[in-house]
């Protein structure tokens, strides 16, 4: 009788609040402590839309056939030892393993696999810097780009270098990226990004800067007062050793590049207008702005390629239009292989896809793991371009999120969703959260003192913010391992767990650039 009342009273419970909450233990103090770590949760009904499984999965010999078969692929694959005559770094911004593990519902489940996940070879990158714990894109580049690490918003600087003016002026205190080695080496170099091609990530290939908003003149004079000597960003993109000679730059940031008096989008003040100089300097320097131009690129006519495309960042894919004229991450890449590939000697190409960091910071997971899909397929059009017999490819990101995915849901459910498993305050809770970030104030009632309920605020749009527990501006970094997959040549040197300053001394060693040790010494 007693169990009849309480399967009833369960049942009533279940009705009355579709988000589950576990009946009351019955056990020791201790036992039931360990047992709401892993609650026992009600079976969903097997035909409805927050069921689904894989077909075979429900049997042990689909199992076991995946586990022979990953095991039989290990055994058949063979260390590559060819020297690498392309290398191309790529860069997703932001991008942790909560991203890439929750972005794979976007694919059509957690079983899927972004186009990276299956190359053969993986590894884990340290990302802290010389001062921080939890690091910030500036040094992170430093580290993956020129094999130091730095700190502070600083990059391409030694260690110990100041954060201040005046460091700028020593040269002593500059680094080099693998960009220049592979120049050296007689190689071609260019970079692609979603972000301003002045921004902190792409910076780091060409530029040595104590702070990563000096993007333009005027910064610098903010900062450092007039006629300090110091060069800002976009100037050493187009003036500088470096920069100056890199055969492909795209992305967005053009305001960086003009004087305010000349273009009403303009934020120099120097008088310069180096889009002007870029395009004078030869008749085969080309420039574009739109996704259309881009296309109409004949490279066997073209020396340098500059395609910036927005006054500021491209824009975020789902916030484009159909009059918006900027080329996807996966069509700039296309593009970018396609000139590159003319050069017999090889080349180093770095590509990021920087706006996942970005809608991290602001909360906005659907935007995030939208940028990572569009990232993912710009990997796969590289894979599909190039052969695995001489191009290395690695994949990695400059630091993690404080986002979380979590909360028991079901197979088939919506990542975007809520748990099946309420709060003690009686409200759900999301499958995607973060630790902090601007939408704290959303998702608590200061009045009450009470969360909201988050189904509420979460309404499907592409902008929706998803809840933060602590109110910040902006989310932070955070300070996880992110990391590292690697296909080509010596892709197997990235297994492990390693500092992230290692990675460029890898690809520096698979395509013999550099002054370190090599394949080829």
């Amino acid at each position: 009788m007693f169990r009849l009342l309480n399967a009833l009273l369960i049942a009533i419970v279940l009705v009355a609040h579709p988000a589950w909450s576990a009946p009351e233990c019955g056990r020791t103090p201790e036992e039931c402590r360990e047992h709401r770590m892993h609650p026992d949760m009600p079976e969903p009904e097997r035909h409805s839309k927050a069921f689904r499984v894989v077909d075979g999965e429900e049997t042990n010999a689909y199992w076991r056939q995946q586990g022979v078969e990953f095991v039989q692929q290990k055994l058949a694959s063979e260390p590559n030892k060819r020297q690498a005559k392309n290398v191309i770094l790529f860069l997703g911004d932001g991008m942790g393993v909560t991203t890439t593990s929750a972005a794979r519902n976007l694919l059509g489940g957690e079983e899927k696999s972004l186009s990276f996940e299956n190359f053969p070879f993986t590894g884990l990158s340290k990302t802290y810097s010389v001062d921080k714990i939890v690091p910030d894109s500036a040094c992170t580049a430093t580290a993956y780009l020129c094999g130091v690490k730095s700190g502070g918003n600083h990059w391409r600087e030694w260690p110990g270098a100041p954060h201040d003016c005046k460091v700028m002026l020593d040269e002593s205190t500059h680094v080099d990226s693998i960009a220049k080695w592979a120049m050296d080496a007689g190689k071609w170099a260019g970079l692609v990004t979603t972000t301003r091609v002045t921004h902190a990530s792409p910076s780091g290939v060409y530029a040595h800067i104590a702070e990563r908003d000096w993007e333009n003149d005027a910064e610098v004079a903010t900062d450092c007062g007039a006629g300090s000597g110091i060069n800002d960003i976009a100037y050493q993109l187009a003036r500088g050793e470096v920069g100056s000679k890199l055969k492909v730059i795209m992305g967005g940031g053009r305001k960086h590049f003009v004087d305010a008096s000349l273009e009403s989008w303009g934020k120099r003040t120097d008088g310069l207008n180096l889009i002007d100089e870029f395009k004078s300097a030869s008749e085969r320097n080309v420039y574009v702005t739109t996704a259309a131009e881009l296309a109409a690129v004949d490279v066997t006519k073209t020396d340098r390629l500059l395609g910036l495309f927005n006054d500021d960042h491209l824009q975020y894919l789902m916030e484009t239009t159909e009059e918006s004229s900027q080329p996807t991450l996966e069509q700039m890449t296309r593009k970018a292989i396609e000139h590159m590939s003319q050069n017999e000697q090889g080349y180093f190409l770095f590509i990021e896809g920087g706006r996942i960091d970005q809608a991290h910071h602001i909360n906005q997971a659907r935007m995030a793991l939208n940028e990572t899909i569009e990232f993912s397929k710009a990997i796969a059009a590289a894979q599909e371009l190039t052969s695995e017999d001489d191009t290395l490819l690695v994949v990695t990101a400059d630091h993690s999120h404080v986002f979380t995915y979590a909360g028991y849901s079901y197979r088939g459910s919506d990542v975007f969703g809520k748990t099946p498993v309420n709060g003690h305050d009686g409200k759900p809770y999301m499958v995607l959260s973060y630790a902090n970030g601007p939408s704290y104030e959303n998702f608590y009632d200061a009045e009450t003192l009470e969360r909201k309920d988050p189904t509420t605020v979460v309404k499907g749009a592409h902008d929706d913010e998803f809840p933060s527990g602590v109110p910040i501006d902006m989310d932070s970094h955070g300070g996880d391992d992110v990391p590292v997959y690697a296909l080509g040549p010596w892709a197997h040197l990235f297994t492990g767990v390693y500092e992230q300053s290692t990675i460029p001394h890898m690809m520096a060693y698979a395509s013999c650039v550099g002054d370190g040790h090599t394949m080829c010494k």
